[in-house]
């Protein structure tokens, strides 16, 4: 089974192609880690769309699909790691922040380790007075959430939270049992974005926004249960 010959002039191994074929045909357009990112890369370097763009449509479809999901903005907690997923989450809080509401961010992992873009979007938010909390023992954002914005892992979690991801997990999954109404950003922290399967502990959502396509662990169980309601959101990466 072989993709479309546009597609072996952008660079994309065999490989992935045949893996993007497989995947397409059998899960109605779903696509694994390694596709989505080799598109996404693809999107970036072949055609030029810089990444800041993607993580700008990210936040949006994100902002749009808590007010299309009529989620309580009254108290919205953001918590980011250290990636690009990271930084959809710093995004969405710049956007809520500008709309009026009240958010919180709380910054997850090694400061040292967060990706360009995800240092970009905090350079902003912070210039725009959005509260950044480092994760700690002792982390505290005043009154309990209403809303709560996985945005930790992403695709590119591949191992089971550890450490204060992990503390970070649990602390999403109690604000839900509080009451709080949880949105994760492309996938639930802790679930295996090709199987669906736990990789440790994983946040339990009740809307996931994934972007261009659905990954395949996103329709697999235990993935989709812990997913919710999945919306997939265009914000500008194609297969073709």
């Amino acid at each position: 089974m072989k993709f479309p010959g546009r597609q072996e002039r952008r660079g994309i191994p065999p490989a992935v192609l045949v893996v993007l074929s497989m995947t397409m045909d059998a899960h109605s357009r779903t696509v694994t880690a390694a596709v989505m990112k080799h598109l996404d890369e693809t999107t970036i370097v072949s055609h030029h769309v810089p990444s800041a763009v993607l993580m700008e449509r990210a936040g949006l479809a994100v902002v749009q699909a808590l007010r299309d999901e009529r989620f309580d903005l009254g108290r919205i907690l953001v918590v980011s790691g250290p990636g690009n997923n990271g930084g959809d989450g710093v995004v969405v809080a710049r956007l809520l922040h500008l709309a009026g509401a009240s958010v919180e961010v709380i910054l997850v992992g090694d400061e040292t380790k967060r990706s360009q873009d995800m240092i970009r979007q905090i350079e902003v938010a912070d210039s725009y007075g959005i509260t950044l909390l480092s994760w700690g023992p002792d982390v505290s954002t005043p009154g309990e959430p209403t809303t709560v914005v996985d945005a930790l892992l992403g695709i590119g979690g591949d191992r089971a939270p550890g450490g204060d991801f992990l503390q970070a997990v649990r602390h999403i999954n109690a604000c839900r049992d509080a009451g709080a109404r949880v949105l994760a950003v492309d996938i639930p922290s802790g679930i295996s974005t090709d199987t669906g399967q736990l990789l440790g502990e994983a946040v339990h959502a009740d809307v996931t926004v994934t972007f261009a396509y659905a990954k395949t662990g996103l329709v697999q169980p235990p993935g989709n249960t812990l997913a919710g309601r999945l919306i997939v959101a265009d914000i500008g990466i194609y297969a073709e």
